[in-house]
């Protein structure tokens, strides 16, 4: 351990694993802005059809992550879901089983995802006596998702919530959506999203293709992030103009059927699905890039967007969720949900004026907050605090 450092019990409901690499992405980037200033175990369990590779531990210079796969009930219905409980519970305990195996005390332990790790969280912290903290990421309790639901549920998550020694969510909508439901804390605050300053810059230079570069990067569900709406917008873009291209980076549920799509609006010339690019392949194709665009129905704070400025890249994207707090006029545009004529003159104009944005402008509003430097800064003030009060 860290000399004289805290050690951090992650529990964590949305991570990275062998089945989904960039699920849960943004929960790790916290874990490693953590472990800049605190000793940090992160603990996550995740259900898969065959129990084969029950357990991954693994070690880096910043973090210990105990990985657990347990194996998905048969039944389906009221047993099914009783069961997956059962097992996910004792996923987790046996999980932190072996963190306190390795290491006897924990100082604090850190909740990412609500409902039941929210409960378990609770129950460690008052049989330990320690503080427990909680982070929410899930939109699911913003008015145009209406899905926080469910007497015991409600319950649950209310009693969690007021005992935490401190709340945070990534967005002052999100905080303000579960304030609405009665989610109450009397010390919220507002946790940003990491971005990996190292690794998300702008190119040295520009590919010279004669065409102007938009990029867009998401998980493909089409529910929320609205591809197809874009792609609208695209086909009508090529009508008025040729000199363009859109890189579209991801992997979904929804990825094949909005290929077969973009086919039938006659954009093949125009389009690139690269598929799923991480690290320095994604940080490559963003900067590529002229600009970045996303016609999302919902959001809460998508961290591409963030990585974009890193890049030195403007963004044109809709106005819903925590966009509005990131993207303003001096590094973009907003558009109203849905409105495709609004997000065709936005692209239209952005092709015309994304010179004028200074992307050595645009990298260092992000520094400045959304580091893994500033945001391990504002969780070891809040985990320090959290163990000095009374």
């Amino acid at each position: 351990m860290k000399n004289g450092a805290l050690h951090i019990l992650f529990l964590a409901r949305w991570y990275p694993n062998k089945e989904d690499p960039m699920f849960g992405l943004f929960v790790r980037r916290h874990a490693e802005a953590a472990a800049l200033f605190q000793q940090v175990s992160v603990v996550y369990v995740h259900a898969v059809s065959k129990a084969e590779s029950k357990f991954e531990v693994k070690q880096s210079a910043a973090l210990k992550e105990y990985i657990v796969y347990y194996r998905k009930p048969e039944n389906k219905g009221v047993i099914g879901k009783i069961i997956s409980f059962q097992r996910f519970w004792k996923a987790n305990i046996r999980a932190i089983k072996m963190v306190e195996a390795d290491q006897p005390k924990v100082d604090l332990i850190h909740v990412h995802v609500l409902s039941r790790l929210g409960l378990l969280g609770w129950v460690l912290a008052f049989r330990r006596g320690i503080p427990f903290m909680i982070t929410e990421h899930w939109s699911r309790y913003l008015p145009v998702n209406n899905d926080f639901n469910g007497f015991f549920r409600k319950g649950i998550t209310r009693f969690v919530v007021k005992r935490a020694a401190g709340v945070t969510a990534v967005t002052k909508n999100l905080a303000q959506a579960m304030q609405a439901h009665g989610l109450n804390n009397k010390n919220y605050h507002i946790l940003p999203n990491v971005v990996n300053m190292h690794l998300f810059k702008p190119g040295e230079e520009k590919p010279s293709s004669g065409k102007i570069q938009l990029v867009h990067l998401s998980c493909f569900e089409d529910k929320s992030k609205n591809i197809s709406g874009l792609l609208r917008v695209l086909a009508s873009l090529k009508e008025q103009a040729q000199n363009f291209e859109c890189t579209l980076i991801g992997d979904g549920i929804d990825f094949e059927s909005l290929k077969n799509y973009a086919s039938d609006l006659g954009l093949s010339s125009q389009l690139r699905f690269t598929g799923l690019l991480e690290g320095e392949k994604l940080a490559d194709e963003l900067a590529k890039a002229d600009f970045m665009v996303m016609f999302s129905n919902y959001e809460n704070m998508p961290v591409v967007i963030l990585e974009a400025f890193a890049c030195g890249l403007p963004v044109v994207a809709t106005r819903v969720g925590g966009i509005p707090e990131m993207v303003n006029d001096q590094n973009g545009l907003l558009v109203s949900p849905k409105n495709e004529g609004e997000m065709l003159a936005a692209i239209t104009w952005m092709m015309e004026n994304y010179t004028n944005f200074d992307p050595a402008m645009l990298r260092a509003m992000v520094e400045d907050k959304y580091s893994l430097e500033a945001v391990g800064k504002l969780l070891h003030s809040w985990y320090t605090a959290a163990i000095k009060a009374p």
